[in-house]
């Protein structure tokens, strides 16, 4: 299974509204099943998080650490997933990333 971004309005506010959560100290994320068989992601900095380089770098690293964890899952069914970064991200290892971004998705599968 391949990973894809969520880009249009419509789409996200679809998972935001009719998604199920999941939150975690780094992240709060709603996902919302698909029928396309890939993972569609769309990560949303607040402003508290600091300025525009401080925001792209938590977006860029979460990203890249769910994109790792889609990856280890193999196949299975699509999602859409919005990601709200929170500012414990900032702080964070990678390795730490990685395991809360595994865990959200293992979450997934089992739902």
């Amino acid at each position: 299974m391949r990973a894809a971004r969520l880009r249009r309005n419509a789409d996200i506010a679809a998972v935001r509204s009719q998604g199920t959560e999941l939150r975690h100290r780094l992240f709060a994320l709603r996902a919302r099943p698909n029928a396309m068989g890939t993972m569609r992601l769309a990560v949303s900095t607040p402003r508290s998080l600091g300025r525009a380089v401080a925001r792209n770098r938590a977006r860029r690293r979460l990203r890249e650490a769910f994109r790792m964890a889609i990856r280890a899952t193999g196949g299975g069914v699509g999602h859409d997933l919005v990601v709200v970064v929170r500012p414990a991200v900032a702080t964070a290892s990678h390795e730490a990333l990685g395991e809360a971004a595994a865990a959200a998705i293992a979450g997934l599968a089992r739902s």
